[in-house]
């Protein structure tokens, strides 16, 4: 409840802030605060109509491309960041959050590719290091025994229904392993890409 009213609060004193100059940069601030309100509908017009006027502010793009995430809207989202990597291609952020949408539909060459800039770009990503340990082609769990690794390589083993089984398990790691490895033969299927970010929502729970 006082996160909630202290949020409200930031929304009115930037609403008043922004009354008083609507020309003012404010509004991504503003747009940020309804976004994280949930009011993704008054987030997504203020950046717009904002963005109007200032086309190259990437701030307000980058916040507009997490509200169109947040509302499902992918490609429009992508659009954004494509936006501001054409201008900005070392924004990191850009790069981390193209790495997700592409995960998410299943595109994960694409979200690969994104991670290994981010890494590059910021070795001390340590998240970023470690999706793209899981995600490529070839990946394997470090540190496992041999045994463990030679089944999770193995096609047989490659399965949404073993995938699945790791997740309930608590074998997040060896879950996203498997999963990754089930995206990538079967990009379309939608109950995969699921278990993944399921699997990757717990591996990152497990790790703080």
């Amino acid at each position: 409840m006082t996160e909630d009213r202290a949020l409200a609060d930031a929304i009115r004193r930037h609403e008043e802030r922004l009354a008083r100059d609507p020309e003012s940069l404010a509004f991504a601030q503003l747009a940020d605060l309804y976004r994280k309100a949930g009011r993704t509908g008054d987030a997504i017009g203020l950046c717009r109509e904002g963005l109007r006027r200032w086309p190259h502010y990437t701030t307000a793009r980058l916040i507009l491309a997490k509200t169109l995430l947040a509302e499902g809207q992918h490609d429009a989202a992508l659009a954004e960041l494509a936006a501001i990597l054409q201008t900005s291609p070392k924004d990191v952020q850009c790069h981390r959050l193209a790495a997700e949408i592409h995960r998410r539909a299943g595109r994960l060459d694409a979200a690969v590719a994104h991670l290994e800039k981010a890494v590059g770009l910021d070795p001390g990503d340590r998240e970023s290091s470690a999706l793209l340990s899981l995600l490529r082609a070839d990946a394997v769990i470090p540190g496992e025994a041999v045994g463990l690794t030679r089944v999770l390589g193995d096609d047989t083993f490659a399965t949404l229904s073993f995938g699945t089984l790791c997740l309930e398990q608590g074998l997040a790691d060896e879950a996203a392993l498997v999963l990754t490895r089930v995206v990538r033969r079967s990009p379309d299927n939608a109950e995969a890409r699921a278990r993944l970010e399921a699997a990757l929502r717990a591996r990152s729970r497990r790790r703080g």
